[in-house]
């Protein structure tokens, strides 16, 4: 009965993998040379942002889920690889999260607070910030390499990761669980509305102000060059955050075991969207920057060009 959402969930995955890669990658490059219009600290985060998404990419889908669909042992079955590589993947999972919040609250305070801004909102910061709490995040994790047991032990060889019996029964990993679940995703979930909501409160205000000292009225419409970089920063926000939300959502209401109300093939076709969503906001950044940022399209654009250009040239020498 499982079998057609296992198809269309495996079919995923590797359409995942392909498309993912490519585009954290060209994020990654496009954004570290700074000539998308924005501004140092938004530009590291974004950057530190891609490269989380791509590492989840790389450990989640490719290395656990898609090496799953290979039903012979291999080196990334031995115990002492998916052991540690669980750790990197909740850590990769938990820093694509966390890195969001992080440009949220910088958004935030560049815009609502001008006394902070100055301050807060510079590339040092971002560093601090970002080193932090990846820091952070790779310590919280260490405690699951300590909760995973062999699956089989082959020829003395120990092969396949699963939790220990005393994962689901001992009140310390009780506690674990309950952390994990409140740091990834809840809190964030709860940061990103609140800080959203604050900051378009405080936009909405903020326009109302200048339109009454700037005397305009409904039909004087003067250009603001300050609202200008406002509404573009609040867009460029809103997008990334909203995108979090709608992809999360599922998610958010499986871990709450919205899903025990379903019988079994509801159950698991909620649990694999579910998944499927939380890794698709992976690949959604990049897509969200074309969409918003004219600087990074141009830069895009001319990236496209140079791989067309040379590959033409490479063909035409070859052809001579």
């Amino acid at each position: 009965m499982h079998q057609p959402i296992q198809w269309v969930r495996n079919i995923f995955y590797v359409i995942l993998a392909i498309i993912g890669v490519p585009v954290n990658l060209v994020s990654i490059v496009i954004l570290s040379k700074g000539n998308c219009g924005l501004s140092s600290c938004t530009t590291r985060y974004l950057v530190a942002m891609s490269t989380a998404d791509l590492l989840v990419i790389i450990t989640d889908i490719i290395l656990r889920r898609i090496n799953n669909l290979n039903f012979q042992l291999n080196f990334l079955d031995l115990t002492s690889v998916c052991r540690p590589l669980y750790v990197l993947i909740r850590a990769a999972l938990d820093c694509s999260v966390w890195f969001t919040i992080t440009f949220t609250f910088d958004r935030f305070v560049a815009i609502c607070c001008q006394k902070l801004k100055t301050k807060y909102c510079t590339r040092k910061t971002a560093t601090v910030v970002l080193t932090t709490t990846g820091i952070l995040l790779c310590l919280k994790n260490i405690p699951i390499y300590f909760r995973i047991k062999p699956r089989w032990i082959i020829d003395n060889v120990e092969w396949g990761c699963s939790n220990k019996p005393s994962y689901f029964t001992d009140r310390r990993w009780t506690g674990f669980r309950m952390f994990e679940k409140a740091l990834t995703p809840i809190l964030p979930f709860a940061l990103i509305l609140l800080l959203n909501a604050l900051t378009f409160r405080h936009i909405l205000v903020t326009s109302r102000v200048r339109q009454r000292l700037r005397g305009q009225t409904e039909k004087d419409n003067h250009s603001d060059s300050e609202m200008e970089r406002r509404r573009n920063s609040m867009i460029l926000l809103f997008s990334i955050s909203g995108s979090f939300i709608l992809l999360w959502l599922v998610y958010i209401l499986y871990i709450f075991a919205a899903h025990y109300f379903l019988e079994d093939d509801p159950y698991y076709t909620f649990e694999a969207v579910a998944y499927m969503l939380r890794n698709l906001s992976c690949c959604t950044n990049t897509f969200i920057y074309v969409v918003t940022q004219s600087e990074f399209r141009e830069q895009l654009k001319n990236a496209v060009k140079y791989v067309v250009t040379s590959v033409i040239k490479l063909i035409n020498k070859q052809s001579n």
